[in-house]
């Protein structure tokens, strides 16, 4: 998948709070693809907030057209991109709803996420409601197979 272009894809699958799935192409040549969204991380599917997070991230992008700037590859192969359903901007809005975690390395481009998640820490909202959240990064790490 070319870097930079901006893609214009159909959203087939959800996988969880921070992957989906898109189509891209023309008809009789789609590509399927996999793709992890930039700058955020979402609670892992066993987790609290988990199902929540892909839940809502299905809400906004199942079955819609999906925008996305690729920037990179990630380690499992997944093309990592900025991803806009309709006019929302995914991360933003997993991120405003207290859904996903800003991911601080990958996150430099993304100025917006880092005042938002404050907000929802500070109002409760979402993953921000329990007491000690878990972040995904730490979660995998606990349970490493």
């Amino acid at each position: 998948m070319p870097l930079a272009a901006s893609l214009l894809c159909l959203v087939v699958a959800i996988s969880d709070g921070d992957t989906l799935t898109v189509r891209c192409g023309n008809p009789g040549a789609y590509q399927q693809v996999k793709v992890r969204i930039a700058a955020i991380d979402a609670p892992e599917s066993r987790q609290a907030f988990g199902q929540k997070s892909r839940q809502n991230l299905a809400r906004l992008c199942f079955k819609q057209r999906a925008t996305l700037r690729p920037v990179d590859q990630d380690s499992y192969g997944r093309t990592v991109a900025s991803v806009r359903c309709g006019n929302t901007d995914v991360a933003t809005a997993q991120v405003r709803a207290g859904l996903a975690w800003v991911y601080t390395p990958y996150a430099s481009h993304h100025s917006q996420l880092a005042p938002l998640q404050r907000q929802a820490r500070a109002s409760g909202t979402g993953l921000w409601s329990q007491k000690r959240p878990l972040a995904p990064w730490d979660y995998r790490h606990r349970h490493a197979r």
